[in-house]
């Protein structure tokens, strides 16, 4: 599929707090295997719209939407949308790693359990394949039956990838994977997202700058819950169509 027939599409889309209103008739094409990045100050709807796609905020209290958010063809919001299957499909790392108080084996096999994906026999293979996926197969081989909270944070984080990945997502959303992480983590974490782009759709939320144009192929700016740009990252970045963008990515404010 080319990137003309986005595998994920916003569509007008508002979204409410109670009576905040936190985004703003966000229009979005995210291009098929390829990194996108959202950037834009702290409190500007970034994460906000990053939980709207997976339906993350149906438990929030007073939220509402309007507009709509398309995986494929289909509203994310239809009623015959089931929150498991869409979120099976649509990966989720968050900023914190946070591993199920389980062993690194079933952390990964979680998922695919839950999901019936794959019958008991296949299962070792198929956490096998999510952990080299993840880059994390050779450090955890010989602890599979260790507690995933055993490991470092970076290691953490990659059996984050790994249990999503399991799943066999489309999309892999991830919000601020690396705010916890240090440096050489982090660089683990920016290279294994651009060798992920060859089989899924990724969208990232940073706050690093340099990390969004390190690891994307696109940039969206947010600011004050609306998307104010967006495009390839490198004409984001070096040739902003809104003085806004520049005015952030130079750092007069944010």
């Amino acid at each position: 599929m080319s990137a003309h027939h986005p595998v994920l599409q916003s569509l007008a889309y508002n979204f409410w707090y109670g009576a905040t209103q936190a985004l703003y008739g966000i229009d979005l094409a995210v291009p098929r295997h390829a990194v996108t990045a959202l950037i834009g100050p702290s409190g500007c709807g970034k994460t906000t719209f990053l939980r709207s796609i997976n339906r993350l905020h149906d438990l929030t209290p007073g939220a509402r939407h309007t507009g709509d958010i398309r995986l494929e063809d289909t509203s994310v919001f239809a009623s015959r949308s089931d929150p498991v299957t869409l979120r099976r499909r649509v990966g989720m790392v968050f900023q914190r790693p946070n591993p199920f108080p389980k062993t690194v084996y079933d952390n990964v096999a979680y998922g695919p359990r839950l999901n019936a994906l794959a019958p008991d026999r296949e299962l070792p293979d198929r956490v096998e394949r999510a952990l080299r996926r993840a880059a994390l197969w050779d450090e955890v081989r010989d602890r599979l039956r260790e507690p995933g909270t055993s490991l470092s944070g970076g290691q953490q984080q990659r059996l984050c990838i790994a249990r999503a990945l399991a799943n066999e997502p489309d999309v892999l959303l991830m919000d601020e994977p690396c705010s916890a992480l240090d440096p050489i983590a982090t660089q683990r974490i920016e290279e294994l997202i651009v060798e992920l782009k060859q089989s899924y759709t990724i969208v990232i939320v940073t706050h690093n700058m340099q990390q969004a144009a390190r690891v994307s192929d696109y940039t969206g700016f947010f600011y004050l819950g609306r998307l104010v740009e967006f495009g390839q990252t490198e004409q984001v970045f070096t040739r902003p169509a809104d003085e806004r963008t520049e005015a952030y990515i130079t750092g007069r404010f944010g």
